[in-house]
């Protein structure tokens, strides 16, 4: 029985209805993969919403990037208000990964500032899935990433309940032992204060605060408080004994971080990495590296005594293959091993998720080799680190990648594509013209300002930075209110560009590689490509698809590529979008659909 409950305003139409049977068709049955062929503006987050409702399974939903990855939880909170709709991103606002760099003998030790509120809700995802079915998380390629045990997190859990003879001092030592701090000035997520008999416990969830009870080394009541993120005095700064809060007879505390080991576990993967320490400094005196062996003999001794004091020390995840007893080479445990075995998944822009997948293990590989190599870290070190792509394969039950321009991975492993041309609105793809280079800035120049004097705005994508640069002057001084967007401007200040282009302060944007996936520009009328007959990655197929779909937002969207001949990728893309503009200008002639423009708020393409 379905545990999801879609709650939406719109039901399919379009093709989205077709796409949804056909895909589901395939989940009953018991393909493993499929694509969702969907290009832009047709819905496709709720063609994924309506199988997940229908499935009523466990899913997770893999995105490229923080920024779509948020856009899709934002999404999917309100098609499921009453499920468990989680984030999982990478926590670190900044990370500098320790490294070392044997040409100019320079170590660099890992540095990090963490997000709290993203931690949070990284736990608000793995408790979830521990003890609900109807959980959606909605995870960047973090999910590929080391975590922890699922069956170590939950042994070191804590149950307590209503009767239960304990004493204080007993509750306090639970609670430490699983990563809670004491602090009985103001209780933070994590943490943990004592006022009398009262224990007040700030969850690592981040979503409420428990209070349990004691009387005569008894738990005479356990209440728990929910946590409002808009009340200006915090729950646990007011006087709990007067705030509502609902009686539990047991709660069950998880632990405060994901790399937990339990005690009958900790001695054994001591005594490994002793092990392991001893006969890599055999190794590393043998080779007459009695510098590297030093270093390494000092640096992990150092770990083990804080380990064995404190229960945890920085870079722990670096001896996590002893931590969980697994074998050299074999995968982590991730984000993945906490879903059940039925999970349903989705990899969205999958073109751009997979290969990202793929590259995660290499790079990790070749920094963890130079850092064992010269004594900063023990050989099982390579055990911490990313999935292979062969590994995050056979981690999977059931998928569907979703892509307007899927690659041959994607077709070669899906039993069936379904396509969904249509968009709910009646938008076409745009038109496609060829114009050649010769003249190419001036014949831009007058295609902008004609759009400028109707409100429209113009995207204009270029090979290099610099080209981007002298192109916006060259515009400026025709008198067009332009900017250059490219990978030197900072995040809030690309933000700020995109907002002021919708705003109509700016009337075009430059840029090398405009970001192409996910991008709602409804006011976007022309795409311009500068030298789009220049082979290579910015002018393959896919780059050239996806930029041409930014102009499919608007009634009137057409794509102008200056070039002085048809590329093959050129080519494809003119004939792949002129075949689906013909499928859906017959759609709309049948139901007599008049082409509107989608208007999108403001905070929706903000993320």
């Amino acid at each position: 029985m379905p545990f999801f409950k879609l709650e939406s305003n719109f039901v399919p139409t379009g093709d989205q209805p077709q796409a949804i049977e056909k895909l589901e068709s395939g989940l009953e049955k018991g393909f493993r993969g499929q694509t969702l062929l969907g290009v832009t503006g047709s819905g496709k987050t709720f063609t994924m919403a309506n199988i997940i409702a229908r499935e009523g399974r466990p899913t997770l939903v893999i995105s490229h990037n923080k920024t779509l990855a948020a856009q899709l939880y934002g999404e999917f909170k309100q098609f499921f208000p009453g499920a468990a709709v989680h984030y999982f991103v990478s926590y670190y606002d900044y990370y500098q990964p320790e490294a070392y760099i044997p040409q100019t003998d320079t170590y660099i030790e890992k540095e990090t500032q963490i997000n709290e509120e993203i931690d949070r809700l990284r736990h608000a995802a793995t408790q979830s899935l521990i003890n609900r079915r109807d959980v959606i998380i909605v995870a960047s390629v973090s999910c590929i990433y080391g975590l922890g045990e699922r069956e170590d997190y939950v042994a070191m859990s804590k149950k307590f309940s209503v009767g239960q003879p304990i004493k204080r001092n007993d509750i306090l030592r639970q609670l430490v032992a699983i990563q809670y701090e004491r602090n009985d000035v103001e209780i933070l997520r994590g943490q943990f204060r004592v006022r009398g008999e009262n224990l007040d416990i700030h969850l690592a969830t981040g979503e409420a605060v428990v209070r349990i009870v004691l009387m005569s080394d008894q738990i005479e009541k356990i209440k728990i408080y929910n946590i409002n993120p808009g009340e200006k005095i915090p729950i646990w700064a007011r006087d709990l004994s007067k705030a509502a809060g609902t009686e539990l007879p047991e709660i069950i505390i998880l632990p405060a971080k994901h790399f937990m080991t339990p005690a009958e576990k900790m001695k054994s993967a001591l005594a490994g990495i002793r092990a392991e320490l001893e006969t890599r400094l055999a190794e590393l005196k043998k080779q007459g590296k009695e510098v590297e062996a030093y270093r390494l003999d000092k640096k992990t001794r150092y770990d083990l005594e804080m380990i064995e004091t404190m229960g945890y020390c920085n870079g722990i995840e670096n001896y996590s293959r002893h931590f969980s007893g697994r074998s050299p080479g074999q995968p982590p445990a991730t984000l993945i091993d906490f879903f059940p075995s039925d999970f349903l998944m989705f990899v969205d822009e999958s073109h751009v998720t997979l290969p990202q997948i793929g590259g995660m293990y290499f790079g990790d590989r070749s920094r963890k080799d130079t850092l064992i190599e010269f004594g900063f870290r023990l050989p099982s070190a390579r055990d911490n680190r990313p999935l292979t792509f062969e590994e995050f394969e056979g981690k999977v039950n059931q998928v569907i990648y979703v892509s307007a321009t899927p690659r041959a991975y994607e077709f070669k492993n899906s039993r069936q594509v379904a396509e969904q041309i249509i968009r709910p609105t009646g938008l076409l793809d745009p038109e496609v013209e060829v114009r050649p280079n010769q003249g190419s800035v001036e014949n831009l120049l007058a295609e902008i300002r004609a759009r400028a004097s109707r409100n429209e705005r113009t995207l204009v994508t270029t090979l290099t930075k610099r080209m981007a640069e002298e192109l916006a002057d060259f515009l400026a001084e025709g008198g067009v209110k332009v900017k250059y967007l490219h990978g030197e401007i900072e995040t809030f200040d690309r933000v700020e560009l995109l907002r002021a282009l919708r705003l109509g302060k700016v009337d075009c944007l430059v840029g090398v590689n405009l970001l192409r996936e996910g991008l709602d520009l409804p006011e976007v009328s022309l795409i311009a490509i500068l030298d789009a007959d220049m082979a290579g990655f910015l002018r393959n197929e896919t780059s050239l698809m996806q930029t041409m779909g930014r102009a499919a937002r608007h009634e009137d969207g057409k794509v102008i590529m200056y070039a002085d001949k048809i590329t093959p990728a050129m080519k494809f893309a003119i004939d792949e979008t002129r075949r689906r503009r013909r499928i859906q200008e017959k759609y709309n002639r049948d139901h007599h659909i008049t082409p509107r423009r989608a208007e999108a708020k403001m905070h929706e393409i903000l993320g």
